[in-house]
């Protein structure tokens, strides 16, 4: 792996549905994959290849068990006797419905199945993020950049906060200025921008959970969302790739080697 202390995480790219959430198993693929960032790791994994890039995913669905949530973000209608009102996290820790509305969970499930989940999909995977970034720090490396990568939908739905509206290629999110130093923003947006995407900042998307858990400057832990518009290299209603993903590959190979070229360079 390379010596620049960078890598991805990819916490939305899994498909597979674990035996316990019977309530995905008979969904139309439309449905189940209408929020996975599918794709997202064949986009990323040449580069990362080619460059030596640490980087980290999940196997796991985010509709059993969102990674960019916190086992916290639950309602009453996903987990028996939570104590929070339905319809405060029916796109959290469990999702209830999808962006489209479709409906996920029938009724919400227990507490025990709800651990279950979370020691079977999120503590390993949040486990070897904590460990990347500390084996980072322990070859002596002061700052660490993280770059969680994401896809989107190209137009807002109605569960969005731009419902119609047309999305930028690329939105960079940094929870409104708050998980990475303004230089290691700086220069993902314009890693992006040469790279050759029409760049959005903090809109629709001002970052989830992976940024304000590890996006911590003081301690020197930068991190920064990458959201990527998913018209450009897949059908949205199919939910197959399309002829411009190899395009899409190369100049996210372009982004990723200009950010690891100019690591070395801030000044943080």
């Amino acid at each position: 792996m390379s010596q620049i202390p960078f890598f991805i995480t990819m916490p939305h790219s899994g498909e597979k549905v674990p035996e316990v959430c019977v309530w995905l198993k008979s969904l139309p693929e439309t449905v189940l994959m209408c929020d996975v960032d599918r794709f997202i790791d064949v986009l990323y994994l040449p580069a990362l290849e080619q460059l030596k890039i640490k980087n980290h995913k999940t196997e796991w669905h985010r509709y059993a068990v969102d990674l960019n949530r916190i086992p916290e973000d639950i309602d009453e209608t996903s987990v028996i006797n939570s104590k929070n009102p339905q319809g405060s996290f029916n796109r959290g820790f469990h999702w209830v419905v999808t962006t489209q509305n479709d409906q996920l969970m029938p009724k919400p499930i227990s507490v025990e199945l709800h651990d279950e989940l979370k020691n079977l999909i999120y503590e390993p995977f949040h486990q070897s993020v904590r460990e990347i970034y500390a084996n980072f720090k322990s070859n002596g490396f002061k700052h660490v950049y993280h770059l969680d990568a994401h896809s989107m939908p190209s137009v807002g739905t109605s569960m969005h906060k731009d419902p119609g509206e047309k999305r930028a290629e690329i939105v960079i999110s940094d929870s409104l200025g708050k998980s990475c130093d303004k230089k290691y923003r700086d220069l993902v947006i314009a890693a992006y921008v040469t790279a050759g995407f029409k760049v959005g900042y903090n809109w629709p998307y001002v970052g989830g959970r992976l940024t304000e858990q590890y996006g911590k400057p003081a301690a020197g832990q930068h991190t920064i969302q990458v959201e990527l518009n998913r018209a450009l290299y897949m059908d949205e209603k199919s939910k197959q790739l399309n002829d411009g993903y190899k395009d899409v590959q190369n100049k996210i190979a372009k982004a990723l080697g200009y950010i690891q070229s100019e690591i070395p360079n801030l000044k943080v």
